[in-house]
């Protein structure tokens, strides 16, 4: 903010407690943009020549400087200079305080206590929503509303100087606050904030989901009685004589039943609130057996705020050091003031849980592409092969959609078509294709990983085999996918060739068509932008695969399949329960396979309306037109230098996939299960040294396996 151009003197005279609300309003705005001001001549060690006001602040401030005060902030020397000012010219402060005290009664205090921080509607949109507007629409003072005033006149950054005001200094400028009851609204409001925790504690989504003892026994039942209980006390106790004077200010002390009656009701209240936070938490267990909901999380999350939000609250009414609990709670909403201007964070906090099933999930389904011996290494070569002869067949169709002419949309959505479908193929038949592997077996490396520093040799180790595992699978799986995906295209395509003349009338690839695929997978051109760019879209179609699986559990759809009346009735009572196993077992597939073959015919096209030119380079596609555009130019390509820069291009597209997914899904997995790389230089050295002594398990098996 710019530096202010009020100063003190100014400040006091335009000081004037009869002015409209608005005028106020921005007084006292000005009055805190004045105290935040650090002058720009602010003295180093020992003080310079410092003007006007400032000069006060830092003669105020003198008396500390021998014992460190050099470090106080500015905005608290001020705070200093300005209770000096008041204390020494009455009609000065009787002025400042008439402002603060209109503008304290006139504001609705009760929604600053219990709305700020907390979206109108209790969901993750709707307070993405507020968030949005309390960042970009500007506000006007011209307002009683509480939460608006609140965010106007102060910054998030103040929290810090109010931290740092001595008690001399705090006790003094409560005693200059006026005598503003404001009990009714702070009880008010945690009426208010108890009024939605009982209602977010008997809502389907959380209760459904709590413990089983919890749900007969909902200890959000009785939450309104407990707030109840303590609002009668407090009320028959005298009331409250100013904004930062004790409970008993104004008055003589009540009897010691009254006190002990309010300690015991909100002792009470308390332990229910805590009752309420063991409840919400019981909700995590179901999320993470069953599925989760973003939805349940932000309930459970605001549940946790609102339960503090009280326990702030309790101690400002019941507290003697009036000064020091409103400097607790003013502190605390500062820092959901800077919260609320954050949205990252808020998608962050909210969609943890999430990633941690989905990477959850990634790992299950990745330990099945992990070769751990020979066996299961002969395996995955002849399940690639097979998925290598489905791509094949997929690189020819892909051909056959660009000769029609569509225009670029129908031909991406067909491409995606037959793209989805293939990779159905494949993994109906068991069969698998490379690039699907890294963003799946991520997790599950991310999972074996050692976590912190006293890790042994023996778990680096066994980590470092782990490694190796993963490798051999990915260059496993690549290794079948070309070795069939090749010879297929070239045998389908020279057989094409020689019926074409007397039975199809038709060249399977036009000479032209088959040079612009060897230089657009060229080496020398953008090929390895679009394989990084592939490789993200595979991770995407790990993340949609693992989102729809555990929105499929969530929603308990398999049993719904299973056994729904109407289910029952179209397909019988044990063909409805295959079906409901079936996609039970097949729900991350079959979304993964799709979505990924939709995203590569699709996205390039989408991206190309927008300008943007990117497209995609997928290793087995990649190789199957490699071996079209070879067959179509003939023998005489392998002299060409556009064939091998080709192929150079193909080597590096598998490369960038495997490595783009596998690097993002890995960093998923360890965020959302919260491991921290502390050794990494220990792991690093490992890897090395093994693939100094044994580079090759990093592309076979041993001989005795793996481990």
């Amino acid at each position: 903010m710019s530096a202010p151009t009020w100063d003190l003197t100014a400040l006091a005279n335009a000081a004037d407690p009869r002015a409209d609300a608005p005028a106020q309003h921005l007084w006292l705005a000005r009055l805190l943009e004045w105290l935040r001001h650090v002058p720009r001549r602010a003295p180093a060690g020992r003080r310079g020549p410092i003007e006007g006001a400032d000069a006060g602040a830092a003669a105020d401030d003198g008396a500390d400087a021998g014992a460190g005060g050099a470090a106080t902030p500015w905005p608290v020397r001020r705070l200093r200079h300005l209770v000096n000012q008041m204390t020494q010219h009455a009609a000065m402060g009787e002025r400042m305080q008439g402002v603060l005290a209109a503008s304290l009664r006139r504001m609705d205090l009760a929604a600053l206590f219990a709305d700020f921080g907390f979206a109108e509607r209790p969901t993750l949109g709707g307070e993405l929503l507020e968030r949005l507007q309390s960042r970009w629409l500007p506000a006007t003072p011209d307002t009683s509303d509480g939460a608006t005033l609140f965010a106007m006149w102060l910054q998030p950054e103040d929290a810090d100087w109010l931290r740092a005001i001595d008690d001399d200094t705090l006790q003094r400028l409560a005693a200059l606050l006026p005598a503003v009851d404001v009990r009714d609204a702070l009880l008010d409001a945690v009426t208010t904030l108890g009024s939605h925790l009982h209602s977010a504690g008997h809502g389907a989504g959380l209760r459904r989901r709590m413990d089983a003892a919890l749900q007969r026994d909902n200890p959000f039942r009785a939450l309104p009685r407990e707030i109840d209980d303590l609002r009668e006390a407090l009320e028959a106790a005298p009331p409250a004589g100013g904004l930062a004077a004790p409970t008993h200010a104004g008055g003589p002390p009540p009897p010691a039943s009254r006190l002990a009656d309010t300690l015991q009701a909100a002792n009470r209240l308390r332990a229910r609130l805590q009752a309420c936070r063991a409840a919400a938490d019981t909700v995590t267990a179901h999320l993470e057996a069953h599925g989760v909901s973003v939805a349940i999380v932000h309930a459970q999350e605001l549940i946790r705020l609102r339960c503090d939000r009280i326990e702030l609250l309790l101690d400002v009414l019941l507290g003697d050091g009036r000064a020091h609990e409103w400097r607790r709670l003013i502190v605390a909403l500062l820092g959901t003031l800077r919260e609320r201007r954050g949205i990252r964070p808020l998608l962050g906090q909210h969609y943890a849980l999430l990633a941690r099933r989905v990477a959850d999930r990634n790992a299950e389904t990745g330990e099945h592409y992990i070769t751990r011996d020979r066996a299961e290494y002969r395996s995955m070569l002849g399940r690639a092969a097979g998925g290598g002869i489905v791509i094949a067949g997929a690189t020819l169709v892909k051909f056959a959609i660009a000769a029609i002419g569509l225009s670029a949309f129908w031909t991406g959505f067909w491409s995606g078509v037959n793209y989805a479908l293939s990779f159905l193929v494949v993994m109906l038949l068991h069969w698998t294709v490379a690039t699907k592997q890294p963003a799946m077996t991520a997790p599950a490396l991310a999972a074996s990983l050692p976590r912190g520093e006293t890790a042994g040799e023996d778990e680096i180790e066994a980590f470092v085999d782990r490694v190796a595992q993963l490798i051999r699978s990915q260059a496993a799986g690549i290794f079948g996918n070309v070795i069939t995906c090749v010879p297929t295209v070239l045998a389908i395509v020279l057989a094409l060739q020689w019926l074409g003349p007397t039975v199809l009338g038709i060249a399977p690839v036009a000479p032209a068509k088959a040079q612009a695929v060897l230089d657009g997978l060229s080496l020398l051109g953008p090929t390895a932008l679009f394989a990084a760019f592939t490789g993200v879209l595979l991770f995407l179609s790990s993340l949609i695969a693992g989102a729809v699986e555990n929105w499929f559990v969530l929603h308990r759809l398999d049993s719904a399949l299973a056994l729904n009346p109407r289910s029952v009735a179209v397909l019988g009572a044990s063909r409805a329960r295959r079906v409901g196993s079936w996609w039970r077992r097949n729900v991350s597939g079959v979304a993964a396979n799709v979505s990924l073959g939709m995203m590569l015919g699709l996205v390039p096209a989408l991206l190309g309306f927008f300008g943007l030119p990117l497209d995609v380079r997928h290793v087995t596609l990649a190789s199957g037109q490699v071996a079209a555009a070879t067959a179509t130019l003939g023998a005489d390509v392998l002299a060409m230098p556009a064939l091998w820069w080709a192929v150079g291009g193909v080597a590096v597209t598998g490369l960038l996939n495997v490595a783009v997914s596998f690097w993002l899904a890995f960093r998923v997995a360890m965020r959302s299960r919260g491991v921290r790389l502390n050794e990494r230089a220990r792991i690093n050295a490992a890897i090395r040294r093994r693939m100094r002594q044994r580079p090759g398990q990093f592309l076979f098996p041993p001989r005795e396996g793996s481990g």
